[in-house]
């Protein structure tokens, strides 16, 4: 009987380490978010200093660039302002604590005295389930 009872500890064991398993696997992966610029400079060279430190203000908080100026093609409506620029977070939580983190809103002024931009913070998608 002692057995027996080993037996289906070892199996109830087993069955439950795999349905945790299972449960977290099926656990969908949050949805990625997106810092989203348009930026039209005003002054030539001014934005060198925010773009010379904006990467060490977001990459604590998972961010990396996706777009950073580049080419860009207008297909239909209004043409984008001058640079576009792409970050992405692994979820808006984490873009929207570094948007108005200290070290972000210290840089934030040089931006908006070197030129116009457009700002947003966009969720992706879910990804899909592995």
């Amino acid at each position: 009987m002692e057995n027996i009872m080993n037996r289906f500890a070892c199996l109830l064991m087993a069955v439950t380490g795999l349905a945790m398993n299972m449960a977290c696997a099926q656990t969908p992966a949050p949805p990625l978010a997106y810092y989203v610029a348009e930026f039209e400079p005003v002054t030539p060279g001014a934005i060198k200093p925010y773009s010379e430190r904006v990467e060490s203000t977001f990459k604590p908080y998972g961010g990396r660039f996706i777009v950073r100026g580049g080419e860009v093609e207008g297909l239909e409506g209004e043409q984008p302002m001058g640079r576009l620029v792409v970050i992405a977070f692994d979820s808006i939580q984490q873009a929207r604590a570094w948007y108005h983190s200290a070290a972000y809103e210290e840089i934030k002024p040089i931006r908006h005295q070197a030129g116009k931009s457009n700002v947003y913070i966009v969720q992706g998608v879910q990804p899909p389930a592995p």
